[in-house]
């Protein structure tokens, strides 16, 4: 093994359960509720999901509402419950790990580079990673492979020879049609989705050594 590419939301930090809460926080005020069996079909930046949390609440209260209004209050929401979000466990061990045994890492997500960057930026990550693929790189997002064919071909690699870590169902999808050995990690909300096409599946990074888990790997 050669490389290491992460998702961002959800596996280094946890950006979707605060969204989540930021949505859940908008349809209560309107006196309604957001099943998380919706929200969970975009989780991973889905090109597949048509679901849009504002035309579903619309369409369940109907009721016309001031989306700019919506708009600027669950961001403002979203992001006082996101800055108090730590790094998830075990993610810079793993980093620091990877440096030390000369592995390249990469970064492939689904959301825009501003929202990558800055956050990695935030957080003193953003010198580990030698390239950062996002959605500003591709036509399409995960479950598509793009986002994880790119990033190992930026960093002058083989599918092959790189491992995929991943939270959701859409990035475990991803990188089986990548056909790049998957790792993932869910997180609260991620956890109840089916992930059973991962490689390996694992409670947090705490779980197990980065050099064993490279030897599990190369079996």
């Amino acid at each position: 093994m050669k490389a290491l590419i992460f998702d961002f939301d959800g596996l280094i930090i946890d950006t979707e359960m605060p969204d989540f809460i930021s949505w859940q926080e908008v349809y209560t005020q309107h006196k309604a509720e957001l099943p998380q069996e919706k929200w969970l079909s975009t989780v991973g930046g889905s090109a597949e999901s048509d679901f849009d949390p504002l035309s579903y609440l619309k369409e369940i209260t109907g009721k016309e509402i001031n989306e700019e209004e919506i708009w600027i209050a669950r961001r403002r929401s979203y992001m006082e419950h996101l800055e108090s979000q730590p790094v998830l466990p075990g993610v810079v061990d793993y980093l620091n790990a990877a440096k030390d045994l000369g592995l390249k890492l990469a970064i492939a997500s689904s959301s825009p580079n501003s929202w990558v960057a800055g956050h990695l930026t935030r957080l003193n990550l953003i010198q580990y990673f030698d390239v950062l693929c996002t959605a500003d790189d591709v036509e399409k997002t995960k479950p598509d492979p793009a986002l994880f064919l790119l990033a190992a071909e930026r960093l002058g690699v083989d599918t092959s020879e790189a491992i995929i870590f991943e939270d959701s169902s859409n990035g475990v999808k991803a990188a089986n049609r990548a056909g790049i050995f998957v790792v993932v990690v869910p997180n609260v909300l991620t956890a109840s989705l089916d992930l059973s096409t991962a490689d390996i599946q694992l409670t947090s990074l705490t779980e197990i050594a980065l050099d064993e888990l490279l030897l599990k790997a190369s079996d």
